[in-house]
């Protein structure tokens, strides 16, 4: 097991420099860099009668401006100076610093988790808690009218984009043309500190309503239906007929023979959709319900070329990508004893 987590783990770093290697070279051709986009802000100010960055005001900007914007950003440096550079922090966990938000970019990825971990944690808990039982039950009933009618409805809402899901409940429910009983923005109110513990709790529940109805319903389709089909295989295999000729009841069947096996598939994918849930805030819901998470920043970065956001957060989350794929095979193991190392290097 030792050799096939170091394995693993020497695996990781040509994956992480592959990554952060064609990122990097792609910057380099991308137009409108920071030194572009700060020398625009800079004539447009000049125009305004301002200067930022300390510079002085002229009615242009000079080559000695730009010799400071270049060497306040590193772009004074060759490109390979600056790849090494990138590298040796990031061996050491040192994501740098925004270019425009003149924050670091961890105290950036810090501030912007509370709304990102409440769209994800919310997600998923709700899509296993519903989607897991409802698979089971239509597993049980296949081919029956709750089977049809439910695999209807959650295809329905799969089809279904988030966003167009987002836009409708606001319209409904958010003020637009009919009801206003959820508010817009926020994940809590302006008067939040001053609020009771109970207080909290319901304002926090009144704000991440919308939010996580658009989020949750097109996931429920994938899990429900691999929950079923993953019973239906179970279901028909030699091992359950022999425990039905035995006289087991269908319950005990289902839920002592059945179930353990059934789940693996699902249980192996624990780890992925619980630490995703943490790092896959929606771009499109969080503008939409105004919430800044992470997918707002990183898109953000990405328009403005904050490349010290769009690099580091990359880093991150490749790497803790590939450390949760390294934990869920793992799991798998530990599910399933038929499964050795052996088997999963091949």
């Amino acid at each position: 097991m030792w050799s096939y987590i170091l394995k693993r783990l020497l695996l990781m770093i040509p994956t992480l420099l592959g990554v952060l290697t064609v990122t990097f070279i792609v910057i380099q051709f991308v137009p409108g860099g920071p030194v572009e986009q700060a020398v625009h802000e800079l004539r447009r100010n000049n125009a305004e009668g301002g200067a930022p960055f300390g510079l002085r005001a002229h009615t242009g900007v000079d080559a000695q401006q730009v010799a400071q914007l270049k060497a306040l950003y590193g772009f004074d440096k060759p490109p390979l100076e600056r790849y090494g550079l990138m590298l040796k922090r990031f061996s050491q966990f040192d994501l740098g610093q925004s270019y425009f938000r003149h924050q670091s970019v961890w105290s950036l990825i810090v501030s912007k988790l509370p709304v990102s971990i409440s769209i994800g944690l919310w997600t998923f808990f709700l899509t296993y808690l519903i989607s897991i039982p409802l698979g089971i039950a239509k597993a049980v009933r296949n081919g029956s009218r709750f089977d049809i009618a439910t695999s209807l409805i959650v295809l329905i809402g799969y089809a279904i984009p988030g966003f167009v899901l987002g836009v409708l409940l606001l319209v409904l429910f958010g003020g637009g043309s009919f009801l206003q009983l959820f508010p817009l923005r926020n994940l809590v109110s302006d008067n939040w500190d001053q609020l009771s513990i109970g207080g909290k709790i319901l304002d926090y529940l009144w704000h991440i309503t919308l939010p996580i109805v658009a989020s949750v319903v097109g996931s429920f389709a994938v899990v429900t239906m691999l929950t079923k089909n993953a019973f239906l295989d179970e279901i028909r295999k030699q091992y359950v007929l022999t425990a039905r000729a035995k006289g087991l009841s269908e319950r005990r069947v289902l839920w002592k023979h059945i179930f353990r096996n059934a789940l693996l598939p699902l249980v192996v994918g624990f780890p992925a959709a619980f630490i995703g849930a943490f790092f896959t805030g929606s771009l499109l819901i969080e503008t939409l319900f105004s919430l800044d998470g992470l997918g707002l920043l990183s898109y953000e970065s990405v328009m403005r070329r904050d490349y010290p956001v769009v690099l580091g957060t990359l880093y991150l989350f490749t790497l803790i990508g590939l450390v949760t794929k390294l934990i869920s095979d793992l799991c798998y193991v530990w599910v399933d004893p038929r499964i050795q190392f052996e088997q999963l290097e091949r």
